[in-house]
């Protein structure tokens, strides 16, 4: 490539040496216009044209140049034709991994054919060695930086990759978030330590290091290794998933994300909580939405003057309705006349709901509800609450001094 620059420039060289003899022969518009090109050359110190072109720096430079150019022309064609055609090839394969595999390193792969221009266009230049070799050096460095951005990319948690995974080996949601944050750590975590030996770095010297203060480290870390262990414990259990509705004695609410360090969970109120793993690995987890069914239990009390007959009346007809309601399980329905309470008859009511949406739960039970106050009006039973009676031994005694003593207005 160099003699083929070299013989360009040669000629254009030859040309410009050359124009003194077809001066004659340049019209005068061509001619005015090097005359003009030569003066701004000599403010700059240059006699002339072919000066500048004999000059090797500014070869070098209009080298460097045009190789620039040529990435970039590979880039517009890379850009433009190669990867459309990679993009149609991938998507009549029928997968969905290489569409996400071409996606995932295109970025990087444009970058690539542009840094690698720069590079060579740096490489042509007449400079020191010591400057070519730190130029290397920062090439392949960006390199492997590139690299592991496609590969970084491709191990995100919402990633088609991480899709394939969970569907092939039926694996959790939150067990897909875990590991992809792993990966993508690894990978960092590579590429730091491959752009360090790039740079003379000992990196095993380093990791012995890092083993001369183990335990300090382990010390000084107890909260994060178990943090660590409570989040993997989780995982592995596997008591609630993304998405998840859950209560524990610290928080309730629905689980957003778990990490090395903390599970997430958005409240009901819409905060955002965070939850050491160790704690939550320590408590009672309930989680609601793993519920088949939903349970609903209280006591209905009606009054002490309902006839026996209206009050068995009121009971057969309510699980009549229990267990003609659509949205009843009928698994377990319970409907029964439980107990003399304090201030009226106690009509136990148990009974499970088929859906556990909270939204659709709570219009079940109000229609459940509306349905028992019809039950009760046909029959005309009344709904019995709290109450004391009060009994005087002379009744008479009491009015009339109620009446002496009462305040006047």
């Amino acid at each position: 490539m160099n003699m083929t620059l070299a013989a360009i420039y040669d000629k254009i060289y030859y040309v410009f040496n050359k124009k003194e003899q077809r001066r004659g022969d340049l019209p005068a518009g061509v001619s005015g216009i090097e005359n003009m090109v030569n003066d701004f050359l000599e403010q700059l110190g240059l006699t002339s044209v072919q000066a500048v072109l004999a000059n090797t720096v500014v070869r070098a430079v209009i080298g460097a140049l045009l190789i620039y150019i040529v990435f970039l022309i590979v880039d517009k064609v890379v850009k433009r034709c190669i990867f459309p055609w990679l993009e149609n090839l991938t998507r009549k394969s029928g997968n969905e991994f290489d569409d996400k595999l071409v996606a995932a390193f295109f970025k990087p792969m444009e970058w690539f054919i542009l840094l690698t221009g720069v590079f060579f266009a740096l490489r042509y230049l007449p400079l020191s060695i010591s400057a070519d070799n730190i130029i290397l050096d920062i090439y392949r460095s960006l390199v492997i930086g590139l690299v592991a951005w496609g590969f970084y990319a491709l191990a995100a948690g919402e990633s088609v990759l991480s899709r394939e995974i969970k569907e092939k080996f039926k694996v959790d949601d939150i067990l897909i978030s875990f590991f992809s944050k792993v990966v993508r750590f690894i990978v960092l975590a590579l590429a730091i330590v491959i752009i360090a030996q790039e740079w003379g770095y000992n990196v095993n010297g380093f990791v012995a290091g890092l083993g001369l203060g183990g335990l300090a480290f382990a010390l000084a870390a107890q909260d994060v290794l178990a943090n660590v262990f409570g989040g993997i414990v989780i995982i592995m259990e596997k008591p609630f998933s993304i998405g998840d509705w859950i209560a524990t004695p610290s928080v309730e609410g629905l689980v957003e994300d778990i990490n090395f360090r903390s599970t997430r969970v958005r409240a009901f109120e819409q905060s955002l909580v965070t939850v050491p793993n160790s704690t939550l690995a320590k408590e009672p987890i309930t989680n609601y939405t793993r519920m088949g069914k939903r349970r609903i239990r209280f006591h209905l009390g009606v009054t002490y003057d309902t006839p026996r007959l209206k009050l068995q009346q009121c009971v057969d007809q309510l699980r009549e309705m229990l267990e003609s309601h659509p949205e009843v399980h009928p698994e377990r329905i319970l409907v029964y006349f439980e107990q003399f309470n304090d201030s009226s008859l106690d009509i136990f009511i148990y009974f499970f709901t088929n859906t556990t949406v909270w939204e659709e739960f709570l219009a079940v039970r109000q229609d459940i509800n509306f349905k028992i106050m019809e039950i009760l009006e046909e029959l005309e039973v009344a709904v019995a609450f709290p109450s004391h009676s009060i009994y005087f031994e002379n009744p008479q005694v009491v009015k009339n001094y109620t009446m002496e003593e009462a305040p006047e207005e």
